[in-house]
């Protein structure tokens, strides 16, 4: 006979620590898209590119890692198709579709659930594990921005990455070591055990 112990799930991600079902995950992924509409407006604007620097990215890994794979994409879906559909939470204040970097908040639903699936299967307990996962969520944001960037801008491959990509590098770098030691915190702070 099984104890009620062995019988307990186990958290697969930080979100699954809270109590409810349904209006958790509602909850969950309504905050998701808010967190990142306002980290949008934390932009600063770099010389020579349409491309700022936000928080969004940063927004995103962590929401992806904490929600998991299905609320996070979702979470990241409805910023997008609010976005588009007028809600002036993009950077600036924006929203719609006519602009350069859109490619960038597609790329957040598909981050949002690469880095909520390896988080559900333990990539953000550990730091060395979470800069894994946070380097994969963040080549996905770039796979999918820069092609669009560069169709967008009508531009080679080589500029796109100059304009989208290469000065953004070294905040990435900065974001990527945070969530390395934020999100392993966690996990030790809710007393769960890792795995």
């Amino acid at each position: 006979m099984a104890t009620a112990h062995a019988t307990q799930r186990r958290p697969a991600v930080l979100g699954d620590l809270l109590p409810g079902a349904l209006a958790r995950d509602a909850a969950l992924v309504a905050g998701a898209a808010a967190l990142v509409g306002l980290a949008a407006q934390i932009a600063v604007p770099l010389p020579g590119t349409p491309v700022p620097v936000t928080g969004q990215t940063f927004a995103v890994l962590l929401a992806g890692a904490a929600l998991g794979a299905g609320r996070g994409a979702l979470g990241m879906l409805v910023y997008l198709l609010a976005g588009m559909a007028g809600v002036p939470w993009f950077t600036d204040g924006a929203s719609g579709t006519g602009f350069p970097t859109l490619g960038y908040i597609i790329g957040f639903v598909a981050a949002a659930a690469v880095v909520g699936r390896l988080a559900e299967r333990g990539g953000d307990r550990t730091p060395l594990r979470t800069v894994g996962t946070m380097l994969v969520g963040t080549a996905v944001i770039y796979a999918a921005g820069v092609p669009y960037l560069m169709a967008a801008l009508d531009v080679d491959l080589g500029k796109a990455v100059d304009l989208g990509m290469t000065p953004f590098l070294a905040g990435d770098a900065l974001k990527v070591l945070l969530a390395a030691g934020l999100l392993p915190a966690a996990w030790k702070l809710s007393g769960t055990a890792r795995r």
